[in-house]
């Protein structure tokens, strides 16, 4: 150290300049040992001088590697890095110069990784160069001065000093100072229009009583948080009143009738159902009025929550006006609000469907309800889940269904060879499939409707009594102030990964967030919000979205987790498959029901349960214990060593891991075996 302070004492600048260039260089070429380089210039040339080498030089090579990667790498880079970059391309939108700079204060990513990334971007060269030089000089500086304390260190006890000791207890906490800073930030620029109450009426406000909103309210009450939940219309959200339960319950009867036309292969007589319409609508309306009370106003206000009915609007980021259902206003602020507020069907813009007239999966419950007969004809638009389930249900009850489809095969999401399964199990219903058909207007003729669609550049008039309409649903987002707030909402409200809106203390969980609008999925997602909102300032939690199921309540039913070989064939997973057909499972046998296979996608040679689809009865049962695995890292060789009980449903799942045994049976050590045996007879 004394020879290199004699060399800097003669030729101070060729000393300073060298290093000067060979960090430029180290941090252009992307190299490692940026960071041993930061503490060099403290160990060499002090806290001031290294401080002003070390924050120039890496602004400079930072550039300069930005600028090769502008020029010359951009295709190469966009390939390797396709996530990272589509993170750093959304926060340069919004705001490039204090994305970079939260990136250069809070490294998410490496140094290097930013310079190249950031290359890619439209961000400016000189933007980039000074943001960095701004942002990167707190953390140069605390690198550069714990390099001073180890310049000073002369023996072993040295490494014990408070100096050295505090320098690299900043280096570590750095992060977090730092993280804290940002937060502060970004926080001050959100709210800076508005002034926070000293004081709040609740802890939480929840907007809307569907599967999100009842879960965030339930474990806000449970940890003794003070909760209000609002809800305009029926306590249980969509899927109590209008979706899941209703469906299901109509879904059973359509069985049942179909049951009985199929008698015969169960050894009784066939016979054509009796039955009537308006006492199977009744029975739906039984049903949910049956399940009721496990999402009411009275079981939720014992379970701690004040329920409020009426209609909410967000004033400012912590204060909801409601318009109660039963006349008046009440005003109420909370530290942290959930919106939660659903989807409702989507209804394409058709020509002449207003006139004509239309019914949703929201409103066929009560219009059908009224009907003596099932329509005689309906036309379901829509080939996705709920299209598929009504039109087979209504085909079973009676109606002469149209299932109409844009795409050229129903259920897209799925594998080709489930959609044909699917297809044909709605065919031998009785449902009229039509793929490829574009459906272009609405029309009333001599008093009959009709419904336009093009196919093969043909027009095609198809007569209907009712049209459902089941192409999808929108998320619920008007009249509750968030265009006012200027909280983003596209198709969805944007949210991080944590549920946050532009707000930290305004989230927002289920179908108005997607990116699955599921039942179980907004439940899921209440459990966050809730946790993030009373506890985000000791520790957030960040959605997982790893393992996520669904199923399709046709009959086979149609269950799902994780990625199918369509979606695995588009990421290039190098995947093999393994399947089970239930023709082979004596359950399915016994139920004449043996129609149907579990198919599971692996990483060639592994175990490892990268996705499943099965197709049978009772496949959102059976999906679970796959769910289970997924979730908890557990291959199909755990599956294979659990007991099933026998004769059972669950059997498939055991017996789909057995063909993965036997196709990964290990030749040589069956063959060294085999001779063993051999040997052992004599």
């Amino acid at each position: 150290m004394a020879q290199f302070d004699q060399y800097k004492a003669q030729s101070p600048l060729l000393v300073i300049g060298g290093f000067f260039l060979l960090y430029i260089l180290v941090t252009a070429l992307s190299l490692p040992g940026a960071a041993i380089l930061t503490l060099a210039a403290g160990a060499l040339f002090g806290l001031a001088q290294g401080l002003l080498v070390a924050s120039f030089a890496s602004s400079i090579g930072a550039t300069l590697a930005f600028l090769v990667s502008r020029y010359l790498l951009r295709d190469t880079i966009k390939k390797r890095f396709p996530e990272r970059l589509a993170a750093i391309d959304t926060g340069v939108e919004k705001e490039g110069a204090f994305y970079l700079f939260t990136l250069r204060l809070v490294p998410v990513f490496p140094f290097f990784l930013i310079n190249l990334l950031m290359g890619l971007t439209a961000i400016k060269s000189w933007t980039f160069y000074w943001v960095s030089q701004v942002g990167m000089l707190a953390g140069t500086f605390v690198f550069v001065n714990a390099g001073t304390q180890l310049a000073q260190i002369e023996s072993l006890s040295g490494i014990l000093s408070l100096d050295l000791i505090l320098s690299f207890a900043l280096l570590g906490v750095f992060p977090l100072i730092a993280k804290s800073l940002i937060n502060a930030i970004k926080k001050r620029r959100v709210y800076k229009n508005y002034t926070k109450p000293k004081k709040f009426d609740r802890n939480m406000i929840v907007i809307g009583a569907g599967a999100g909103g009842l879960v965030t309210s339930y474990i806000a009450a449970a940890v003794k948080a003070k909760v209000t939940l609002i809800e305009a219309g029926e306590m249980g959200g969509d899927c109590l009143n209008t979706g899941c339960v209703p469906s299901k319950a109509i879904i059973k009867s359509a069985k049942v009738a179909q049951q009985m036309r199929q008698a015969e292969k169960y050894g009784l007589q066939s016979t054509t159902p009796q039955f009537s319409f308006k006492k199977i609508m009744a029975r739906v309306q039984q049903v949910i009025a049956d399940i009721a009370p496990h999402d009411s106003v009275e079981r939720y206000t014992n379970l701690g929550v004040d329920v409020v009915k009426g209609y909410a609007k967000l004033i400012d980021p912590w204060t909801v006006e409601i318009k109660l259902n039963n006349g008046g206003t009440q005003t109420l602020t909370a530290r942290t609000i959930v919106i939660a507020t659903g989807a409702r069907p989507f209804v394409p813009p058709l020509p002449g469907i207003e006139e004509t007239g239309y019914v949703t999966s929201d409103t066929l419950w009560s219009k059908f309800a009224e009907l003596d007969d099932a329509p005689k004809k309906l036309v379901v638009l829509g080939g996705g889940p709920i299209g598929s389930e009504l039109a087979q249900s209504f085909a079973r009850l009676g109606s002469n269904v149209t299932q109409i489809e844009m795409a050229e095969r129903i259920m897209i999401k799925e594998d080709l060879e489930v959609s044909k399964f699917a297809h044909e199990a709605l065919t031998q219903s009785g449902v009229n499939i039509l793929t490829s058909h574009q459906a272009l207007r609405c029309e009333e003729r001599d008093g009959k409707k009709f419904i336009v669609v093009k196919h093969n550049d043909n027009e095609i008039d198809i007569e209907y009594d009712e049209l459902l309409c089941a192409v999808g649903r929108s998320a619920r987002l008007k009249g509750y102030g968030l265009e006012e707030l200027g909280i983003e909402t596209s198709r969805t409200v944007v949210t991080n990964e944590y549920l946050e809106t532009l707000y930290p203390n305004i989230f927002a969980a289920g179908d108005i967030v997607g990116p699955y609008q599921f039942t179980h999925v907004a439940a899921h997602q209440g459990w966050y919000a809730a946790v993030n909102g009373l506890f985000g300032n000791l520790k957030k939690f960040k959605v997982d979205y790893r393992v996520i199921p669904w199923t399709t309540f046709i009959d086979p039913e149609v269950a799902r987790v994780g990625i199918n070989e369509q979606e695995a064939i588009e990421k290039g997973i190098d995947y093999e498959i393994t399947r089970f057909e239930f023709e082979e499972l004596d359950r399915a046998i016994t139920e004449s029901a043996n129609n149907g296979f579990i198919k599971v996608i692996t990483p060639k040679g592994k175990d490892k349960i990268l996705g499943v689809t099965v197709v049978s009865e009772h496949a959102g049962d059976l999906i679970a214990e796959f769910v289970l695995a997924m979730k908890h890292g557990l291959g199909l060789n755990k599956i294979l060593g659990t007991i099933h009980s026998y004769p059972t449903w669950a059997e498939g799942n055991k017996y789909v891991a057995g063909e993965w045994k036997r196709a990964h049976a290990p030749e040589k050590v069956l063959n060294l075996l085999e001779k063993y045996h051999a040997w052992r007879r004599g």
